[in-house]
């Protein structure tokens, strides 16, 4: 049985924004420092620090974006699914525009397209100083949750 069997919208959102459950953020997420500010089906907003997701040169590292554009999405699109159902991503592409190496990212990600079995989301990460760190967009593909 999945965690959000029985919840509302409302209710997985509230337990998403909370941290509650593996579903929230998954521990790639957590160790990253991935939170959540605002979740909903059409928009999930959330950010992560530069600081301890950094590659060699001290600069943001991209997949450290592709995590923060994937969990982003993956919120939106379980939100979008509904309880009972499971969001899982299926393909994820990230253009990186320019680097970041201190403070924090923030992504918004934004619904493109919510229907029965699919949800697309676009996601765009800003630093501190609000200028685009990064374009992605995340594919998922929405589920019946496993039967326990």
């Amino acid at each position: 049985m999945s965690d959000t069997d029985g919840l509302s919208r409302d209710d997985l959102a509230a337990k998403i924004l909370s941290g509650e459950g593996m579903e929230s953020r998954g521990d790639l997420a957590k160790a990253m420092g991935v939170e959540y500010l605002e979740v909903s089906a059409e928009r999930v907003v959330g950010r992560m620090p530069v600081k301890g997701n950094t590659q060699p040169y001290g600069l943001l590292h991209g997949g450290a974006s592709c995590v923060l554009a994937e969990t982003l999405g993956s919120a939106g699109s379980a939100m979008h699914a509904g309880p009972g159902r499971i969001a899982v991503g299926i393909e994820i592409n990230a253009t990186h525009h320019r680097s970041a190496t201190e403070g924090y990212v923030t992504g918004v990600a934004t619904r493109a397209h919510g229907g029965r079995t699919l949800a697309t989301y676009d996601i765009v990460i800003t630093d501190d100083q609000d200028r685009r760190v990064c374009t992605a967009r995340l594919t998922c593909m929405l589920r019946d949750a496993p039967a326990a």
